[in-house]
């Protein structure tokens, strides 16, 4: 990553230089994670306005949080914040994860001071912390009605994630930890912008803090601090507008480019 790029990715985040630690690790995820939603808002509108297909280059993902308070889905967030812990010297392996079909999700491992973690920054989950992966019991996250899971090691070095919503298992992925190149997502970053695919065709922003998180589904903004959770009904696409921009800072005339001609929305963890 070239030094000026690094040093404005380091600026977003409000984190200093400094030697490779755990310490380290954690301040640049918590802030990651707290600075840097998760918004497919930036991926219909440069789709739309550029004809993108692809990744936004790392200059412009990093112009677009500056400029419009974007984030990223999982490819971006999580690849750049890959690149950054490598420029900055951690041991990092860009890994995928299997979902409904199988190396549909990048995720990063860490290994550090003698232990190996995991860190996803593009899941729209209140993963703050890195995790360890050497687990012997369930690792628990708990945030209003969601309930984070992530379970020890199977026999082959995965680790599985499961989100349970209201008691119910919602979604979820399973880590593997072979090492891979961005290049081996080529064909499912193309498929996230096929006519069917979910983040052309649903609105999804999640932004995280320690004991709170703000979320817009589609036409619902749901609130959670502790352990409950607020859900608000939107009218309509211009509540919907609005409410982008009141709890994201993300410009109404953004949005507005981003969502028009947007059909029924479907569910992004369908």
């Amino acid at each position: 990553m070239p030094e000026d790029v690094l040093d404005q990715y380091l600026a977003i985040l409000a984190v200093e230089r400094r030697e490779c630690s755990l310490a380290t690790l954690r301040a640049l995820v918590s802030s990651h994670v707290t600075r840097i939603p998760f918004e497919n808002i930036s991926k219909l509108y440069y789709y739309k306005r550029l004809g993108l297909t692809d990744l936004p280059g790392i200059r412009m993902y990093l112009e677009g949080i500056e400029s419009k308070h974007f984030g990223g889905t999982c490819y971006s967030n999580n690849y750049y914040f890959h690149l950054l812990l490598r420029s900055l010297g951690f041991e990092a392996k860009l890994c995928a994860a299997d979902m409904r079909n199988p190396h549909v999700h990048a995720v990063n491992m860490i290994m550090i001071e003698g232990r190996e973690y995991l860190v996803d920054t593009g899941y729209a989950a209140p993963l703050l912390e890195p995790i360890p992966r050497d687990l012997k019991t369930d690792y628990e996250i708990a945030l209003g009605r969601d309930r984070y899971v992530l379970e020890p090691q199977d026999g082959n070095g995965c680790s599985r994630l499961q989100l349970y919503r209201d008691g119910v298992l919602r979604h979820g992925y399973l880590a593997k930890p072979t090492p891979r190149k961005i290049e081996d997502f080529t064909r499912v970053i193309r498929e996230s912008f096929s006519g069917d695919a979910t983040f052309l065709n649903s609105v999804l922003l999640a932004r995280f803090h320690p004991h709170s998180s703000t979320v817009i589904h589609n036409f619902t903004l749901i609130e959670s601090e502790g352990d409950k959770s607020t859900v608000y009904e939107l009218a309509d696409r211009d509540e919907l507008i609005a409410t982008v921009e009141k709890q994201f800072a993300i410009p109404s005339e953004v949005v507005s480019e981003a969502i028009r001609g947007l059909g029924s929305l479907q569910s992004a963890w369908s």
